[in-house]
């Protein structure tokens, strides 16, 4: 336990200069139309430490939550996700993740509207992607934080959505522009009836409100299957694409089963 303590501290250290010190960078996932045409990136957060390398973000975020450092990651996401996304030579959609932490303060409106200036990338082409826990704390000033960021015409998704009945009364309640079904949901196709009778609603819900649905962690051709023959928009997974540093090459990017979609579309 002593020696965890002592690791867990040495990390707090080294992730409050990770940035200044040029360690962090970006990883970008294609996300996918259901016609094969690639409509958009996520940004996905990478730390390249120089002593123990690539720490994976599932190890060093949370840590950096609990430091709170992770208010200078946020900053430094947002803005060079929209710098690289504002260089690519065709206007793909690039999706941010919004922590707690960083959805919890009064000035993300602000925030957003700097780093859009500063870097020129049009507010359409950013979307922000917030999860369900961050909305619940406060419902009221999440509908305002909310309409503040709608007012300078980017997009929300609302990630890793599930099914319980606070998640139906966010999709009425909030200015959602999209729906990200959990890949909890999603690796189960294939395998359970229930599995697929929750993805069914949740699209016909969204569609029924007039938002289109994006499924993530797709990995098989029939997760893909399966979902496009259930109407589900847009997908994401290592199906149709890794996280690739260089989101430059989106504009040569390949759908990997063109042959599947065309067929069951």
């Amino acid at each position: 336990m002593d020696q965890q303590l002592r690791e867990r501290r040495a990390l707090e250290h080294d992730l409050r200069f990770a940035v200044d010190r040029g360690e962090l960078y970006l990883d970008y996932q294609p996300q996918q139309h259901r016609d094969g045409r690639i409509i958009g990136y996520e940004a996905l957060v990478r730390w390249r430490h120089p002593d123990r390398g690539i720490v994976p973000p599932g190890e060093f975020i949370p840590v950096a939550e609990r430091s709170g450092s992770i208010a200078q990651i946020d900053d430094w996401v947002l803005v060079e996700a929209c710098r690289e996304a504002a260089s690519w030579d065709r206007p793909f959609r690039i999706a941010v993740n919004v922590s707690a932490a960083q959805f919890r303060r009064e000035n993300l409106d602000a925030q957003v509207r700097m780093a859009l200036r500063e870097t020129g990338l049009e507010p359409s082409r950013l979307e922000l992607e917030i999860t369900e826990g961050v909305l619940i704390e406060d419902v009221s000033r999440a509908k305002k934080a909310m309409q503040s960021l709608k007012s300078l015409g980017i997009l929300i998704a609302l990630d890793d959505f599930r099914t319980g009945y606070s998640s139906l009364s966010y999709v009425e309640a909030f200015p959602l522009d999209r729906i990200k079904i959990d890949r909890s949901f999603v690796a189960s196709l294939g395998q359970s009836e229930r599995s697929l009778a929750i993805v069914r609603a949740i699209i016909g819900l969204a569609h029924g409100l007039g938002v289109p649905v994006l499924a993530e962690g797709i990995e098989t051709r029939v997760q893909m299957s399966l979902l496009i023959e259930e109407g589900c928009d847009e997908m994401q997974g290592y199906l149709i694409g890794r996280p690739q540093r260089d989101a430059a090459v989106g504009s040569r990017f390949k759908p990997r089963v063109p042959s599947l979609i065309h067929s069951a579309s």
